[in-house]
């Protein structure tokens, strides 16, 4: 198959997700920001190698870079409504850099629950949707602002034999408190790098992303962090 169309997005996500990433934004068409966009492979969980997303300088995208990327067909899956398929055969091509004004131009109406608070996890807090309820959700992204993020680094798993160090988010949103595992490839790798403990961030821009059923269960998470 060759591409189709091309989409060009600001980039508003950019999380690890198996062996690759999953990267995600809004389309920028005349001039506006729209729908959201989430460039997939034909892997089976749509996952984005290093090929799949760089330039042809060899660089990545990262977030809030203004990409085109050619495409071969919506490829809708699931509650994950906003997956494109992309043109392997083909680089993507960075555009330019969107401003911190065009970021806040993007933000999703936040009123209410981040979709279904009914359900937490282990070492989260209303983290997770159950898998049934999730089929009907009809997005899977959002990008919203938040008060008191405070990023916390600890080992997590100990009690069932498969102890990591873990990063997640805690934030209020519409009086809800949450706490999320942290995606974001680059502020998942620099607070690893660093030591456990308890990090204030304050008033934070996030993507919110719902990942692949597991066990039962579809996880919210924080795909990517935007810090003024």
């Amino acid at each position: 198959m060759t591409a189709n169309y091309a989409k060009t997005i600001i980039c508003l996500a950019n999380s690890h997700k198996l062996p690759g990433r999953s990267v995600a934004g809004k389309e920028i068409a005349g001039g506006k920001c729209g729908a959201w966009i989430r460039p997939v492979s034909g892997r089976p969980t749509g996952e984005l190698s290093e090929e799949d997303r760089c330039f042809e300088n060899g660089q990545e995208p990262r977030l809030l870079d203004i990409i085109r990327i050619p495409m071969i067909e919506a490829r809708p899956r699931g509650f994950q409504t906003e997956n494109h398929l992309i043109d392997e055969g083909h680089y993507w091509t960075k555009a330019g850099e969107a401003s911190w004004d065009e970021l806040q131009d993007a933000l999703d109406s936040s009123s209410g629950a981040l979709w279904d608070n009914a359900s937490s996890s282990y070492n989260g807090l209303h983290d997770r949707i159950d898998e049934t309820a999730a089929k009907n959700l009809g997005s899977s992204l959002r990008l919203i602002e938040a008060t008191g993020l405070k990023i916390t680094v600890a080992v997590e798993g100990t009690a069932v034999g498969s102890a990591k160090r873990k990063v997640r988010g805690y934030f209020t949103l519409n009086g809800a408190e949450y706490c999320l595992a942290v995606t974001d490839a680059i502020v998942e790798r620099k607070y690893l790098e660093g030591s456990d403990g308890e990090f204030k961030i304050g008033r934070t821009v996030m993507c919110i992303s719902l990942g692949e059923p597991y066990r039962g269960y579809v996880y919210k998470m924080i795909a990517g962090v935007f810090l003024k």
